[in-house]
């Protein structure tokens, strides 16, 4: 979306022959001990990531000005907020930012993000944190010291104690398998940590698609968090953006519907690849979908109110986790003497009247972020 968008080596000690009985009872031991161990990871991992009441949270980009008033909801649909985005530090790889520009820092007294989350927290909202994002480099993909990256991701989640953390990795960041390897392991070591604190961190995993689901690279990315453990929330699919791969006679809301539909088969292969077995329900309630509302980055892409109501329908009738949308920033009609030739930061680029896409997008999807 836009912003400004290793096995033990014992050793040489002599071995001892063991009986033909005693090497059976061992194996034996072996094989209950490994079986407990898998369903116990598997168990736990469900558990973990066991979806609750299904929600919406529009996109913020916390660095656009004039800035969007987040702080004080406008309704249901604005009650919870995705806080975009966290990335590398323009010319410190390990240090984050907001939009590359400012510090953590720099937000509290700049953006004054810190005091206005507490107001949002003190009027009943919730809110996650989004890093990546298309215009900068994500932390991992920037960070190639795997102590320094760790104390990056902790040092974002320690000062704003989010239990929900986003990860829309997309252009040439998502094609970095380096990255991921990073990536994953931090957040599993930092998510079983919370774990073990009873502060649980929920992880998604925000990625592109075409209207025939998932990329090689989203795919792969998703299989790398799951081999090094990290207890994924979902899969966001952003269902925006398509360009050759959308058909000229295919709208906008079936093109997210068959991309949601792909990907809802990518990922029972993925999970079943990874051990844990989900029917078609469970599948569903790993994903969610993001529209970029309005008018999109690409030529001949708008996605309208009737598009939003039929994406909510379809959301609603599968059991889908979470609906999001780009951006809250962007939820009113241009200024008339806006040029509409492209996609604004703070505008849709539509007539949308006195509708709000969050409103539409959010029916149904009434659970709070903590």
């Amino acid at each position: 979306m836009r912003g400004f968008l290793g096995l033990f080596t014992p050793g040489h000690a002599p071995r001892r022959r063991l009986s033909t009985v005693a090497r059976a009872c061992m194996a034996a031991v072996l094989v209950v001990a490994g079986i407990g161990g898998f369903l116990t990871w598997r168990l736990t991992s469900d558990a973990n990531g066991a979806p609750g009441p299904p929600w919406f949270s529009g996109y913020v980009d916390v660095t656009v000005v004039p800035q969007h008033p987040f702080e004080t909801p406008r309704g249901e649909g604005t009650e919870n907020v995705t806080l975009a985005f966290v990335v590398a530090m323009a010319g410190r790889p390990c240090t984050p930012s907001w939009g590359s520009t400012y510090s953590l820092d720099d937000a509290k007294n700049s953006l004054k993000l810190e005091d206005r989350i507490a107001k949002l927290r003190s009027n009943g909202g919730g809110f996650a944190i989004s890093f990546g994002g298309s215009a900068n480099s994500e932390l991992a993909n920037s960070c190639q010291n795997a102590a320094d990256l760790d104390s990056a991701y902790r040092a974002v989640v320690g000062r704003y104690d989010p239990k929900t953390i986003d990860f829309d990795i997309e252009g040439d960041n998502l094609a970095d398998s380096g990255a991921w390897q990073r990536r994953a392991a931090a957040i599993a070591s930092l998510q079983k940590e919370r774990s073990e604190e009873g502060r649980p961190l929920s992880v998604w995993l925000t990625l592109p698609v075409t209207p025939q689901g998932l990329t090689d690279a989203g795919t792969s990315a998703v299989d790398q968090m799951l081999a090094a453990g990290v207890q994924l929330a979902g899969v966001n699919i952003m269902t925006m953006n398509y360009g050759s791969s959308r058909s000229p006679s295919q709208s906008m809301l079936d093109a997210g519907t068959s991309a949601a539909r792909a990907t809802h088969d990518q990922l029972s292969i993925i999970y079943q690849r990874a051990g844990m077995s989900l029917d078609s329900e469970q599948t569903w309630r790993k994903m969610g979908l993001t529209p970029m509302i309005g008018r999109n980055d690409l030529p001949g892409e708008i996605f309208g109110l009737d598009a939003a109501r039929g994406l909510n329908s379809f959301a609603t009738s599968k059991g889908i986790q979470r609906v999001s949308m780009w951006s809250l920033n962007r939820d009113r009609p241009c200024p008339q003497d806006s040029p509409g030739a492209s996609a604004s930061h703070v505008c849709s680029g539509i007539d949308q009247g006195d509708q709000r896409f969050s409103d539409v997008l959010s029916a149904g999807f009434h659970a709070k972020l903590p």
